[in-house]
Formats: C-alpha cells, sequence, structure tokens
C-alpha cells in the first residue's frame, strides 16, 4: 500500500522549489546601466535577474491572493499597468527619484503585508501597489533602448512581471488548498526580512 505524503513536506518542498527557481538568474543584472538590454528575450530576463524585483513581484501575487475576490486580479493589473507607465516615461528621460530605495521599500513593505495578511480596503491596496509599481517600472524604463528593439524589451519586461505576479498567486493558491497557508504567510515574514537587510545596507 502507497504512502501519502504528508501536506506539510509536500507543501514545503513545493515552495523550496519555487524559491529555488527564482534564484536561479543571476541576481548582478537587475539595475541602470548593467548588461544589454535589447530585445525582447533581454527584456524578461531583466526582472529575474534581481531579487529584489522577484521578491516585490512574487509578493504581489501572494498578497493579491490573500485579499481574494476583485483584489486577485485587479492588484496585480494595477502593478502591471502602472510599471509599464512608469516604464515609458522612465524610457523618455523623466527619471523618479530615490528609485532604488523605492524598490527596496516595496519588497519590505509588501513583505510584511503578506506576513500579517493585512485586508485593506481595496482602493487603498491599489494605491500602494500602485506607487511601488512606479519605482520598478521607471529603473526597468531607464534601461529600455531607444529603437525599436525597446518596444521588444518592454514586452518582455511587462511579461515577466506578470508571470511572478501569477507565480506568487498560484502559490498561494497551492497552499490554501493543502491547508497550509501559514506557509504564505511565513514567506512574506522571509521578504520582509531580505527587505529590512537591503534597507539597512544601502
Amino acid at each position: 500500500m502507497k504512502s501519502r505524503a504528508h501536506p506539510l513536506n509536500l507543501s514545503g518542498s513545493i515552495v523550496l522549489g519555487l524559491a529555488a527557481f527564482l534564484l536561479l538568474p543571476s541576481l548582478a543584472l537587475a539595475h541602470v546601466g548593467v548588461g544589454d538590454t535589447a530585445g525582447f528575450v533581454r527584456g524578461v530576463n531583466h526582472p529575474l535577474g534581481g531579487i529584489d524585483h522577484v521578491l516585490a513581484m512574487v509578493a504581489v501575487g501572494l498578497w493579491a491572493a490573500q485579499r481574494g475576490e476583485r483584489a486577485l486580479w485587479l492588484v496585480p493589473a494595477t502593478f502591471v499597468l502602472v510599471m509599464a507607465l512608469s516604464g515609458f516615461l522612465g524610457a523618455t528621460g523623466i527619471l523618479v527619484a530615490f528609485v532604488e530605495q523605492g524598490i527596496v521599500l516595496s519588497v519590505l513593505v509588501l513583505g510584511v503585508l503578506v506576513a500579517a495578511a493585512v485586508r485593506l480596503p481595496l482602493f487603498a491596496s491599489t494605491l500602494i501597489i500602485g506607487l511601488f509599481a512606479v519605482f520598478h517600472g521607471n529603473v526597468h524604463g531607464a534601461e529600455m533602448p531607444a529603437n525599436a528593439s525597446g518596444l521588444a524589451y518592454g514586452a518582455g519586461f511587462v511579461i515577466a512581471t506578470a508571470i511572478l505576479h501569477a507565480l506568487g498567486i498560484a502559490a498561494a493558491m497551492l497552499t490554501a488548498r493543502l491547508r497550509q497557508s501559514g506557509l504564505v504567510r511565513v514567506s512574506g515574514g522571509v521578504i520582509a526580512m531580505y527587505g529590512a537587510y537591503l534597507w539597512l545596507a544601502t
């Protein structure tokens, strides 16, 4: 008779596997002026190349899933839309002040929101998400090449961002099905601690 995997062991393995997948890209190519940024593939790789971007974007998905209902799609959609608009501004040379600090703060705050399972009004939730999306989008747009490949690059980083949001949502839903939703809050705590580390290191 086959033994069944314990839900905690199974969900823990899934979380560890997801973390390993997210950490595979090089962590050194995340910010302004580093590496070749031309083309769709570079656009896809760019958000995956920095752990701060990855954690913030996954946290958006985790928090959206915790909020549920309309927030499930509206929170990540707000992030993607505002990020794209801010990226366009960055590509035209309109740069946001304190962008690096804003990105680090997004990791810290989003981690806390997930860890505490905070349920804010939908408008406040989208406002917070939109504010952080400004910083993430602006830094991506500042690296967008000023030619036709820039459009492909922009499409790449928008798609990669949406995928990271979807991974966060899927992870939260999976742990809920396994009745291990506490793992999402633990993940938020880990994200917040990393954000605090980055804040102290800057």
